[in-house]
Formats: structure tokens, sequence, C-alpha cells
């Protein structure tokens, strides 16, 4: 593969921050990651060491049966009481745990007691029902506080959660619901999204009309100022509030063995079956707990935000599991951040004191698209670390973060991980390591990365893999051992973990991400990650966003289409065209010239944020459009392909 990027802009952390940062300074951190390196089970028993455990560990890591790794094997532990028990013993139950604000305005605060009292209660509220160990749980609620408390009720009985982001259609819900064998549904009658309330309980009530394995449906009374229609199903259907009202809010946390199922979080099938990822205790509880500590650089006194849902691996390792372990505070916000307008994100950062954002390069393209106007005049400056998450983001995009945002005084942790490592794997550690616009710089402790061909030679530019075992690795896809096997050790033997992207070394060794291997086009002989095409597109001034996709070429073996969103307000005709193509002949060379460009108000994305590509290479090739049932806005795709088709 061929690297076309050229980012030598530096950006050290400040005196200040590195002063009182966790890992000061490269020394710091290389003394660190060569200990995680040399010694890791020395390094991953230590960071162990700081949780609470029933039982320890009889071996830190147990990899006799690879790739089927056992961390902390024979060990006993439990991941709500490491969230909430372990903090009120220690004197921290007053602490507020959760700032949550609903679309419409409504709020609640919650400290590490309440919670732990409501946990409790649920908790008990299952039992009550039936559920034991092992048993699974559905969640598809929105982003109130009674989605963190199910996700941690469930953690505390053994019970393995699966939740799928409320927002998917019944077909999705009932195809998770059949893979796992779900016995429960936990939903709300409605949530709010951009002022209207989505009727989620009737999308459940399609979604499990014909699965027999569900006995149950708890239902969270949403929708109190805007009733939507909730019809209850005799026998099978309860109110939530109904049910906690009259249990115990004592409930002892079960010990849970360290490889016992955690939860079960679902691909989001848009290509074929969906993959049940599995993780199970102990090393994801000490992998989520030291990522937090370190990448975030966390500190009791702040205020932590993650912008993403708990329905996606984001909000489950960095906003429940690795966030409340630290014992720090945080927002938890419902709605779109553009309601009521596309100010509201920067008025929560400034009504909370937000100290620490973490978002997706696809909100902030959509920041950038929406105009500054919406950022000026909002108090930021209780900001000191910023974060992205979800796709490489751009430097353009990284730019305006820093300054913009991060008024040019926060570091950014541009951090590359996937739902399958649990964690972050690639990441800059603030107050350490200086960063570059658009990479993720280099490797968390305890994980070695590669760049390698197809026969495992090093390259600089290739296939990313991951040559040891980390603790929060997943353990499998419910169900299909083979799949697991065929999907992620497929290559070199099965030596080393396969991720699916490229990626390339710079001359520093930061590692950059080039996008996913099924991402690489062959333009004339020329093998290149669409990554680095689209952030030519961005560094224009008036292009917010961009996705390029190969199509078949009888010359150059594949063409390039591009797809270009533009600012809101700005123009976007034939001087626009050509001074994009003037930017690719000078950015990259002429060989790189696409052979359309289409300007659209938007991409198609999934409801994570994720650019649909493979629906962009279907409308380039005429092929039929697949399901897009997953999309944010599936019209953007039918808007597209009638303008490609009319080009």
């Amino acid at each position: 593969m061929e690297s076309v990027s050229h980012e030598n802009r530096l950006f050290a952390p400040t005196s200040e921050f590195a002063q009182k940062a966790a890992v000061s300074g490269m020394d710091a951190y290389r003394a660190m990651y060569e200990k995680s390196i040399q010694d890791p089970e020395g390094f991953w028993a230590e960071a162990a060491e700081e949780l609470h455990w029933f039982k320890k560990w009889d071996t830190v890591l147990d990899d006799s049966n690879a790739p089927f790794f056992k961390w902390y094997d024979g060990s006993r532990t439990n991941l709500s009481y490491n969230c909430l028990d372990r903090h009120v013993a220690e004197g921290r139950g007053d602490k507020v745990a959760i700032h949550w604000e609903g679309e419409p305005g409504d709020t609640r605060d919650l400290t590490y007691s309440q919670m732990l009292l409501e946990v409790s209660r649920f908790a008990n509220v299952l039992k009550a029902r039936g559920v034991s160990k092992g048993d699974r749980i559905a969640i598809y609620l929105p982003m109130v506080p009674e989605l963190a408390i199910a996700v941690l009720a469930c953690a505390r009985i053994g019970a393995v959660h699966s939740v799928i982001f409320a927002g998917f259609s019944a077909d999705s819900i009932r195809d998770r619901v059949l893979d796992s064998e779900t016995c429960m549904v936990i939903t709300a009658d409605g949530g709010y999204r951009r002022g209207k309330m989505l009727e989620l309980k009737k999308i459940v009530d399609e979604g499990v009309e014909t699965c027999a394995c569900v006995k149950d449906v708890i239902v969270v009374k949403r929708g109190e100022d805007h009733p939507v229609d909730c019809s209850m199903v005799a026998g099978r259907d309860s109110w939530y509030h109904d049910l906690v009202a009259d249990v115990s809010d004592e409930c002892p946390a079960e010990e849970m063995e360290a490889e016992d199922l955690l939860f079960l979080l679902y691909t989001s099938g848009t290509t074929g079956k969906p993959k049940g990822i599995m993780h199970t205790t102990a090393g994801y509880q000490v992998f989520s707990y030291l990522t937090s500590k370190y990448v975030f650089d966390l500190k009791q006194e702040d205020v932590y935000w993650c912008t993403a849902d708990v329905g996606w691996i984001t909000g489950h390792t960095y906003i429940v599991y690795g966030i409340m372990q630290n014992g720090v505070t945080q927002v938890m916000y419902e709605g779109a951040p553009n309601h009521p307008d596309e100010g509201r994100f920067w008025e929560i950062v400034e009504k909370y004191k937000v100290s620490i954002f973490y978002t997706a390069p696809t909100a902030i393209r959509a920041f950038m698209k929406w105009g500054d106007q919406w950022v000026d005049g909002r108090d930021l400056s209780s900001l000191r670390l910023l974060g992205t998450v979800g796709e490489p983001i751009n430097p353009e995009a990284w730019m305006w973060y820093h300054s913009k945002i991060g008024g040019e005084r926060c570091p950014i942790v541009d951090t590359w991980w996937q739902t399958e490592t649990g964690g972050h794997m690639l990441t800059p550690i603030p107050g350490a390591v200086p960063t570059k616009p658009g990479c993720a710089t280099l490797p968390f402790f305890g994980v070695e990365p590669a760049i390698l061909t197809d026969d495992a030679k090093e390259v600089d530019a290739g296939i990313l893999a991951i040559k040891k075992p980390w603790p929060g690795m997943l353990r499998g896809i419910y169900g299909d051992p083979q799949r697991f096997k065929d999907t992620y050790w497929c290559k070199w033997d099965g030596q080393y973990y396969f991720p699916g992207d490229g990626a390339r070394r710079d001359e520093d060794g930061y590692i950059w991400i080039l996008g996913r291997v099924d991402d690489v086009v062959n333009v004339s002989g020329h093998r290149i990650g669409t990554a680095e095409l689209e952030s030519v597109f961005v560094e224009h001034k008036d292009v917010a966003e961009s996705a390029v996709v190969g199509v078949p070429h009888e010359i150059k073996g594949q063409g390039l289409i591009a797809f270009v969103t533009v600012i809101d307000g700005r123009d976007h005709d034939d001087h626009l065209r050509k001074e994009l193509v003037t930017m690719i002949d000078k950015g990259i060379g002429k060989f790189a010239r696409p052979e359309r460009i289409l300007f659209s108000s938007d991409l198609p994305k999934t409801r994570s944020g994720k650019i649909m590509r493979r629906l962009l290479r279907d409308i380039a090739e005429g092929k039929e459009l697949g399901n897009t049932t997953t999309l944010a806005d599936p019209s953007v795709v039918e808007e597209l392909q009638q303008q490609y088709l009319n080009g």
C-alpha cells in the first residue's frame, strides 16, 4: 500500500498540562510502555491491584488455547461493584456520577450512592422476574439514566446485556434477540430526537412479535409530557416504575468468574448476519479502567462528557464501565446536537463546565458545516482535554477542533480502537505524546502493533496487526467460534490479530490509520487508502466532509468517484469541482483525479455516524441497494442515487 499524506505539524503538550498529567513527558511514557511489553503479566497484575476483587487471580494470562485467551483466570470480581460500591465504601457516595439532560431540557443529577440504590433495586426486579446468571437481556432505551442503571444491574447479578441502539429497526432487534435467545427486553415508551418522540415500544413490539424466547418486556415511561401510544401486552409487559417501587434497595453483587460473559454487542449487520461480539468480565474490567484513567488523564475534579450512545462500544466502555470505575462526574445527554439549534453541545459544555469532551469526527465535521457562529460567544474555558473516536479524523477537521473548540490549549487524543478491542489501542497519552493532526500516534500500554504485508513482512505502509493479546480483547462471536477465527485470526497463520485496517508508520514511529483494507483503491497501479484522498478534499475551506470510492475502470483498473458535502451556505458548482481537482493534482498526483465529483447535503451514515461507503460503491456501480434500515437518514441514499443517474 502507498501513502500520500504529508502532515508535518506537531503539537507538544503545554508545560502546564504536562506537569499535572498522570504520565508526564515522553520519557515517562516510554518507560511505562517498555515495561508493559517486556513484562506484560507484571504490568497488568499491577494495574488490576487498583480494583476490587473478591478473589485474586491464579494466572494473569493463559494463552494455552490461543486465540481463545483467558485473563485473570481464577479470579472473582464484579463490574457493578467496581463502578459503584467501591466508591461509596471509600467515601465518594455523595459525588455526582451523572448530570443527565434530556433533549427537551429536563435534568436529573444522580450521585454514586443514588446510582447504587437504583441499580440494586432494578437488579432485584430482574431477579424477581426469574433472571439468573448467564441469561441474555436486550436493552433498547434512549439515553436516559435507566440505560446505565439497566446495564449495571445486569452486571450486578451476572445477566448478559445486549444493548441495541434505540434507532435500529424492528428487523435489527429481531435478528439480535433470536441470535442470543434473549429472555427479556428493556425498553421505553419513547425517546426524544430532534424535537420528536420516537415510539420505541412500538418498534420493540414489532421486533419481538415472533420471538418466543422473550418472556418479559419492561417499559420505562419517558413520554410524560408528550405521551405516545404504548399498548401493553398482558402477562408480558410491565412498567419499570411500578416494578422498582416495591423492592429492596439492597442487592449484593454476584461474584463473577474472570471469563464469565459480561455483554454481547452486535455489529451493525449491514452486510450479512450481525456478529455478536463477546466481552467477558475481568480482562475487560481492567482494560476499560486503565485506558480511561490514562487516555483521558482523569482527575477527581473533572466533568467528563462522551457524546456517544451507550448502544455503541464507546458508550459501554467510555460512558459506563471505564469512566464509572474511575469515579468521576460525567454528563449524559439524550438528544441531537442540533436541537433546538446547532449550538446545543456548546451550551451543555458551558452549563456543566465540561473539562473533557469526547466525540466523533463526523460530529466535528457537522459542526464545521454548520458554521463558527454557533461556537462564537460560548465560554468553553472549562475544557482541558479533547478526544475523537469512531474513524480517522481529517487533519483540517482536527485543526478546527484544536483551535475553535480547544482554544489551541487542549491536547487532542485521537483514539483508534474497535468494538472487538474493548478499549483504546492506538492513542496519544496526553501530557506525554506530541500530537499530529489526523494521527493516532502511538500504542497504549501493553499493545504491540505491527504493519505487515500479506506474507508477514514488516513495511512502512500495509496491513495493521496486533502481535500480543491484551485484556480487553473480544473472546469470540456468540455461537460461532469458527467465524471468530475466520474473521480475526485469518491472516499470518493465526499468529496475530487482524483488525481489518490499513496503516502506515512515519519517520517518528507514529502510526496513521489509512482506513479499512476493504477501502483501499488501486488506481493505475497505486494502492491508496481512501481516507487520505478524502482528507485532501476536506482541506478546502468550503468542504465539510467527503467520501471516495473506487469503481471498475478499463484503463486504470479502478477509477475514483468522490462524494462531497459542502459547508452550509457555500456554493457548489463547476468552479468548486475544478478547485478540488487541482488540490488532488497538487496533493497526490494527476493519476488520482476522480472520474466524477458529486455534491450532496449529507452522506449516508449509520446511526453511529460512520459513512457507509458500501452503499456509495453500490450507487457508483449501478447496483441494487441493500439494507438501508441502519442508516440515520435513508433519503440521503435516494438523493445521491438520482443525482448519479442524472449526471
